[in-house]
């Protein structure tokens, strides 16, 4: 019974393996988009568990105790408190790691531009406007990949002025489409 909690290698050895492993998942993870972790298809699942498949034994190494796996698992749920904490507190650091909204469209006319490099498809952008409540391209008065990787429209008013809904502080873009500042902080995991 006691080789349930006998641990392979020191204990600060699983703590040290589990910040690398988030650090460069998060890393890998933020360099693959947005849309990566916005939307999730059978495929995503599958990079989801085959990830997951991939990085034990960077983890784990040669342990196979119950111990190491709890430890393992309270310093991976400890990291992303951290993580949730400092960037719940610093706008430069949930910039960082979470990004900055992105302008897709804007009175009416799409950045084309913007959606290749963003990777979202004409037909993810459509379908989005359609869950949107908006028809056509000419009633957005803006549209915005959000940070978590799902795509907000704003519709202009029905007399295709003014926006109906106020635009954050923060979703106002520079001439790449990028927003300027995240200075607001957004709900935690």
């Amino acid at each position: 019974m006691s080789e349930l909690f006998d641990l392979a290698m020191p204990w600060w050895m699983f703590v040290l393996r589990a910040m690398a492993v988030y650090a460069v998942l998060m890393v890998l993870i933020r360099l693959s988009g947005k849309r990566t972790m916005g939307q999730f298809t059978p495929f995503d699942v599958l990079l989801i568990v085959l990830l997951g498949n991939a990085v034990q034994n960077a983890l784990l190494g040669k342990d196979t105790s119950l111990g190491g796996g709890l430890l393992l698992a309270v310093t991976l749920i400890a990291i992303n408190w951290c993580v949730a904490f400092v960037t719940a507190r610093s706008a430069r650091a949930e910039r960082v790691v979470e990004g900055v909204p992105v302008v897709l469209a804007r009175d009416g006319q799409v950045f084309r531009s913007v959606l290749k490099r963003e990777m979202v498809s004409e037909q993810d952008f459509n379908e989005a406007l359609r869950q949107n409540g908006q028809m056509t391209l000419a009633n957005v008065r803006i549209a915005l990949l959000e940070t978590n990787g799902k795509i907000s429209v704003v519709p202009r008013d029905s007399d295709g002025g003014a926006p109906t809904a106020q635009l954050p502080d923060d979703a106002e873009p520079d001439e790449a489409g990028q927003a300027s500042s995240a200075s607001q902080s957004r709900g935690r995991r």
